[in-house]
């Protein structure tokens, strides 16, 4: 039985400036970089000890490997305590966002990455 998203695989063209953005810019933490047989990923996590984390693989390495995996972005909405403060941040750090819309279940905005893959952000 499944009991839980343990990582999710984002596939991204440059690897060093997927960290950079959602180091610097959303505040993740690297909990791993690892180069092994060709091929690096790179684990980051909403913080330390989060149960889900994202894992920024290479789209070309992986497209070269033929695993028959999709490349595409994922469809990913995190979770936020304050979406207005939260905006106003990502505002203020020129990240790329949406506008924040007030739905039955809490506010949500979507933000763009450095390489224009969209994500959502829901107050609860």
């Amino acid at each position: 039985m499944i009991s839980k998203i343990g990582q999710v695989m984002l596939y991204v063209n440059n690897q060093d400036e997927a960290v950079e953005f959602w180091s610097k810019k959303l505040g993740f933490t690297v909990v791993a970089d690892e180069n092994s047989h060709g091929m690096r990923w790179i684990e980051i996590a909403s913080a330390e000890g989060a149960e889900t984390s994202i894992i920024l693989h290479n789209k070309e390495t992986v497209a070269q490997m033929s695993l028959g995996v999709k490349l595409g972005t994922p469809s990913l909405m995190f979770i936020t305590e304050n979406a207005d403060k939260l905006y106003k941040e990502f505002t203020n750090k020129n990240i790329t966002v949406g506008d924040i819309i007030d739905m039955p279940s809490g506010k949500v905005f979507n933000f763009a990455d450095n390489e224009d893959n969209y994500f959502a952000v829901m107050e609860k």
